[in-house]
């Protein structure tokens, strides 16, 4: 039976039976974890193994936000803290070399993590490049203010998530950057002209145009589409994201229940889809959403299939790999940053 073109969030723990018997009956692509999902190793392996069972697809991709620094589900007692993504932009300054190899450890360190609970896609790495007086809800998240460097450490993290077993996600094309208010809350407009765009924001993206998942920003630029966000936005998915950008992968939404989306969850749904969305990503867990996104979404057919299919074929199995040592390398480069 075919999926449905969404990806889901759940409530709790465990399965309660109401998301059980929704799950069964939409059959979503995938699913998400958050830190709501998430007390200690055994009972996340389980919540993992169980969403997989209901979905009757022991190989459905399971979803996380791991970067480290302020966006880590997964944290102490029962993991170790991360980075954040300017810790290796410090140290990229410093050597480019060490940076780039700091990046790539974090990321393999975080793999091995997921792959031990079954987690099989990270939504890491991100492009944006940040300006003065944007919102903080990118800030020290972000690899650096200058679009080359972005995307080498962006690559870097990459090769460290698929070295380990694990997708990557790259986040939020074309770029989040710029945006004067958190997206969660509200719709943040960028009025900076196309080819400062081009420039600066979207050049960051190029390079990566290979990775097989990416996540739109909801992010209005009104030089390209001054009546939608990028998320809804057939003129910016078809002329920047898969034109000028390049990307040809798996093209999914940030999350629908996000605040910066006008409308009922049925009417963002519609309009995600229309503007050339692959899949549709619902995060909070709430049922009657989720039954409003999965009346909306279609079943996965076409060439989001096929770039489905692409994307999760793309994952290998992870490489011998030493933790206790790669953690010690990684803590010594870091110390670098602070010594120097």
């Amino acid at each position: 039976m075919a999926s449905r073109a969404f990806i889901t969030g759940t409530s709790g723990l465990v399965l309660n039976d109401p998301e059980r018997e929704f799950i069964r009956a939409e059959r979503p692509w995938g699913f998400i974890l958050f830190k709501r999902n998430i007390e200690t190793p055994t009972q996340v392996s389980a919540l993992v193994t169980e969403l997989r069972a209901a979905v009757d697809n022991a190989d459905a991709p399971v979803l996380i936000d791991q970067e480290g620094g302020r966006v880590q589900r997964l944290g102490p007692p029962h993991w170790p803290v991360y980075p954040p993504g300017a810790s290796f932009s410090a140290l990229y300054d410093i050597d480019r070399k060490l940076g780039l190899a700091a990046a790539r450890l974090s990321s393999r360190l975080i793999a091995a993590d997921l792959i031990d609970l079954g987690i099989t896609v990270d939504c890491l790495p991100l492009a944006d490049v940040p300006v003065s007086g944007a919102d903080a809800v990118i800030g020290n998240r972000a690899y650096g203010a200058e679009p080359g460097k972005v995307a080498a450490i962006a690559r870097a993290v990459t090769q460290g998530l698929e070295q380990g077993g694990v997708l990557p996600v790259l986040k939020h094309i074309p770029g989040h950057g710029r945006a004067t208010a958190d997206s969660h809350f509200r719709l943040p407009t960028v009025d900076t002209a196309k080819a400062e765009l081009e420039r600066t924001d979207f050049a960051a993206f190029q390079p990566l145009a290979d990775l097989p998942m990416a996540m739109t920003a909801h992010v209005v630029f009104s030089a390209l589409d001054p009546a939608h966000p990028a998320t809804t936005s057939a003129t910016i998915i078809e002329q920047v994201i898969r034109g000028l950008i390049g990307f040809p992968g798996l093209l999914m939404s940030d999350d629908v229940s996000m605040n910066a989306l006008a409308g009922s969850i049925a009417e963002r749904t519609r309009a995600i889809v229309s503007a050339g969305c692959d899949m549709i990503l619902h995060c909070n867990g709430n049922i009657d959403e989720m039954r409003e996104v999965a009346r909306e979404t279609p079943e996965l057919t076409g060439q989001a299939l096929e770039r489905a299919n692409r994307a999760l074929a793309a994952r290998k199995p992870p490489e011998p790999f030493d933790r206790q040592s790669a953690r010690a390398e990684l803590d010594a480069l870091l110390n670098r940053v602070g010594t120097a």
